[in-house]
């Protein structure tokens, strides 16, 4: 995948491609990003092709997620800095939430660990919550065992997160 910049508007979808997206690359077919983590900011010091993707998007007015797909380990713990300063630049403008949807995770190390509290301490000092979704033992026990699930409103899903962070009176969107 390679870099691009800016939000996808809330309508257009992400064609699952590449090896570690479980996708079958198609030529001719449609994918939008709004943004992959590339090499140049977050180097592959070994090319050994890191199994992490991270998207960031906009699907809906005052909401910022951030998709992360993959392991996260101390070589791809810097894409997902990446991807999260990112989401959490985008969300600083405006007041709006971010939410992180770790469902994607298989593997989620210490150093993976502290970037997410690294952006929970930073979305905390402007008084906000940094919004996670992960349902597999594999992100949440680590959560759990180091006391960090305390530092962030955990949900199970991503429409139970947008749920969360809509305003009053805003009705989030249909779950898919």
């Amino acid at each position: 995948m390679g870099p691009s910049v800016g939000l996808r508007p809330a309508t257009t979808a992400v064609a699952a491609s590449g090896p570690f997206r479980g996708g079958i690359d198609v030529p001719g077919s449609p994918t939008t990003e709004v943004s992959s983590v590339s090499d140049a900011a977050a180097p592959d010091p070994f090319g050994t092709g890191l199994p992490l993707d991270t998207v960031v998007s906009r699907p809906l007015p005052g909401t910022i997620l951030l998709e992360v797909d993959g392991e996260i380990d101390t070589l791809t713990a810097p894409r997902l800095a990446a991807g999260l300063d990112e989401a959490l630049e985008a969300g600083s403008a405006d007041d709006t939430a971010v939410v992180v949807d770790l469902s994607g995770v298989t593997f989620l190390a210490s150093s993976g660990l502290a970037v997410l509290i690294g952006g929970a301490r930073r979305v905390a000092s402007t008084g906000g919550r940094l919004h996670l979704v992960a349902a597999s033992r594999s992100v949440t026990r680590p959560l759990q065992v180091t006391g960090a699930d305390a530092l962030f409103d955990v949900h199970t899903d991503v429409a139970s997160a947008f749920a969360a962070t809509a305003p009053r009176g805003v009705a989030p969107p249909p779950a898919e």
